[in-house]
């Protein structure tokens, strides 16, 4: 996938501006692929140069006019064409695991805090989408907790219960939130994988 790509779906999710965008790369799109600003704009610039995007100005009271960005034709069928196409599942390059392995040629213990930074910094990304989830898909959120109780807020969702829906599935909304959930299901596998790497290092040293 290329930032163009992901930059269509949150176009066609939103118009929306540069800064906008950047935004949106910072919270919900930052969930599968980030960006900084500078880039951002570059690629949108880009897009607009080949006709994948339009841009108008829209007045704005007591600030400049700001360049609203929508997806134009041409970049409609880009993005179609591509979720059409095969994808290569992905391969995991995992540098901790690397040096977990190369610890049994060295100290295990030297390896403890560096995996308690990894699992400082997994933790408050799970904090993080969890706050999300709380913040754009309330309605679910209660419906579990009020159906399955207290444990239905520390377990992970069930991928095979679809939210409850009064009309028509809405989604991009369902879309958003399932792509939200495999990222909260990533980092509870992490955080699970992290605590027993510590709890391996530490049984390791006491050992020595």
């Amino acid at each position: 996938m290329a930032i163009e790509h992901a930059i269509l779906v949150s176009l066609l999710e939103k118009p929306g501006s540069g800064y906008e965008l950047a935004r949106r790369f910072e919270r919900s799109i930052g969930y599968f692929w980030t960006a900084s600003h500078q880039q951002i704009y570059r690629v949108l610039k880009r897009m607009e140069g080949d006709g994948w995007v339009d841009v108008r100005d829209v007045p704005q009271q007591g600030r400049p006019d700001k360049k609203e960005y929508t997806v134009a034709d041409l970049g409609q069928a880009v993005l179609s064409s591509w979720i059409h196409e095969p994808i290569e599942p992905e391969s995991i390059r995992h540098d901790l695991a690397v040096k977990i392995r190369g610890a049994a040629f060295d100290d295990p213990a030297a390896l403890i805090h560096e995996v308690e930074r990894h699992r400082r910094a997994h933790t408050e990304r799970l904090a993080h989408y969890l706050a999300g989830e709380q913040r754009d898909f309330p309605a679910r959120d209660e419906d579990a907790s009020a159906a399955s109780g207290p444990a239905a807020v520390s377990g992970p969702p069930d991928a095979s219960d679809p939210p409850a829906a009064s009309g028509p599935p809405d989604a991009g909304r369902e879309l958003q939130h399932v792509v939200l959930r495999g990222g909260i299901a990533y980092e509870r596998m992490t955080l699970a994988w992290l605590d027993d790497v510590l709890a391996t290092l530490h049984r390791l040293a006491a050992a020595r």
